[in-house]
């Protein structure tokens, strides 16, 4: 059932004259009609007719009439409201994420790569308003997915973020920062940041980390930078055994926070460190709320006016009235 709203409720306050009309039709009545004083009336009594006993329902019509016009002036009516959304200032996102066999240290739970994934999943959830890409990067970097509006694909694409040796090993922190700047170079978009995760040093690619940030310097592009991993050491993979399955030790966790730092300082950007699951989820939230999507909100109000009903009923029963006055009872005293 529509909810109905009113647009001048306080016009229900006249419902207070209808006890004060009651009132006046009852004195008006006693005083309209004629008396005769008489010692005895035992020769005149009879039975009241129908229509003098239906006389006084004139005045309920009058009264019903005037209750019906206080609701119509109240003006009752049913609203629909439908909402657009339209996104301001949009935001184009590339989350560079390293992929290198370190990426499968077990510092963090079952290990880094799987816990990124699931925080970055999260995250793009949290981007219903933005466009995101993803590049991943280990000594060489591509573009696993451009830029684009479709969640489910980047979702997907997240989902079979693995390490499968397609890439050279190694870590080209400079080679996945510029991929990702040529993602967002030609972005129209309001604000363009890319979110550059690694778990090493840059010692590999041929394009210097420097290099590639005075590129997304360039072209006003923020990069927030992470570096994953514990402090100390981690049970980290060193080797493949004979039978293809990779060997574990515990190693140092070596991370260039300098570089990691210069980059974001450079573009405007913020470095965080994430020592473990709940530390990372903690960087991601804190990305999304300091990168926020303006999103105008409009509001479509379609009214459906109820009071004109209520406007026919009165005059209905003001034009019964009448007619009984001037017809039927018209010889009434």
């Amino acid at each position: 059932m529509e909810k109905i709203t009113f647009l001048n409720p306080e016009f229900f306050w006249l419902f207070l004259l209808i006890p004060l009309a009651i009132i006046w039709l009852v004195y008006k009545r006693n005083h309209q009609s004629a008396t005769l004083k008489m010692s005895s009336i035992e020769g005149f009594k009879g039975s009241t007719s129908f229509l003098a006993r239906m006389k006084p329902f004139l005045n309920v019509l009058r009264l019903l009439a005037l209750s019906s016009l206080i609701v119509a002036m109240v003006r009752p009516r049913t609203v629909d409201i439908s909402n657009k959304t339209k996104t301001t200032k949009g935001i184009d996102i590339v989350m560079a994420v390293d992929v290198s066999g370190s990426m499968l240290a077990k510092d963090l739970k079952p290990n880094r790569m799987e816990a990124l994934k699931r925080v970055a999943a999260d995250f793009v959830d949290e981007r219903p308003n933005d466009r995101i890409g993803l590049v991943v990067y280990a000594s060489e970097a591509y573009t696993k997915t451009p830029v684009t509006s479709d969640k489910a694909v980047i979702q997907e694409a997240i989902k079979s973020i693995k390490y499968d040796n397609v890439l050279q090993d190694g870590t080209g922190i400079g080679m996945g920062l510029a991929t990702a700047v040529n993602r967002l170079k030609d972005s129209k978009a309001k604000s363009k940041v890319i979110i550059l995760l690694t778990d090493g040093v840059n010692n590999a690619g041929f394009i210097e980390p420097e290099t590639a940030s005075d590129i997304a310097k360039q072209y006003g592009i923020k990069v927030y930078t992470i570096g994953l991993g514990t402090n100390g050491m981690a049970l980290s993979p060193y080797a493949i055994a004979p039978n293809g399955e990779l060997m574990f030790q515990m190693m140092k966790v070596e991370i260039d926070e300098q570089l990691m730092k210069s980059i974001a300082k450079k573009t405007d950007g913020r470095y965080f460190r994430a020592t473990s699951n709940s530390k990372l989820a903690e960087i991601y939230a804190e990305i999304n709320k300091l990168e926020t999507t303006e999103i105008e909100e409009l509001k479509f109000y379609d009214y459906d006016e109820k009071y004109r009903a209520f406007v026919w009923f009165a005059g209905l029963l003001l034009l019964a009235e009448i007619g009984l006055r001037n017809t039927v009872y018209r010889s009434f005293i």
